[in-house]
């Protein structure tokens, strides 16, 4: 699924809720631009998926707008459903299967001071795939402290200091690069990251 379709799928799920909707509270809820949000209610309306509608209103009121699923975007809405688990299965098999290899590499090096870098699903996962091994994080970090994650205390990235671990997993099934530039900056050596995703050669100096 790309982000296209994903985005697709975000906003005719948000349409089937049935509460009010603007297209500034949608560009909110996918982080895009609001042009962008506009475009793609008038593609999903021209493929009938979505019905515009304007609000009744004085003559003098602003126009307001209301969007409807139609039972084409309902079926698409379905579509686009199933298309969305089969590839987070197949998502979270492909990324555990990477940590896995990289945690049993890390563990015939006695290396078991690890950190997780990023509370989220990815965290889940990759919390989940360190408990088959036997290992317990150090500490679950996040750019600045919030709250709790996994019975942990999300701890702020400033905290983390490179000669406590042996690893940061930087838990994230998006593009690990911006992650561990940070990381980096603050003093995480670039050998120490451990990501769920290939960095790009830019990124880890050419390496494959």
């Amino acid at each position: 699924m790309d982000r296209h379709e994903a985005r697709a799928l975000e906003i005719l799920t948000a349409i089937s809720e049935g509460r009010p909707l603007s297209q500034r509270a949608l560009a909110e809820r996918l982080g895009i631009a609001l042009g962008l949000v506009n475009l793609y209610l008038r593609r999903l309306s021209r493929k009938g998926y979505v019905k515009i509608t304007e609000f009744p209103a004085k003559p003098a009121a602003r126009k307001r707008l209301r969007y409807l699923l139609t039972p084409k975007g309902l079926a698409e809405k379905s579509r686009l459903t199933y298309q969305h688990m089969v590839y987070s299965l197949h998502l979270f098999r492909r990324t555990r299967d990477t940590l896995r290899g990289s945690l049993a590499l890390m563990v015939e090096q006695g290396m078991k001071r690890v950190a997780l870098y990023g509370p989220g699903e990815a965290a889940e996962l990759a919390y989940l795939t360190l408990k088959e091994f036997g290992l317990e994080p150090v500490g679950i970090f996040a750019p600045t402290a919030d709250g709790d994650f996994l019975g942990f205390r999300v701890r702020a990235a400033a905290e983390l200091r490179g000669e406590d671990v042996d690893a940061v997993i930087v838990a994230t099934f998006e593009r690990p690069e911006a992650d561990v530039e940070a990381l980096v900056r603050g003093g995480i050596p670039a050998d120490k990251c451990v990501t769920l995703r290939r960095l790009a050669p830019a990124t880890n100096g050419g390496r494959p």
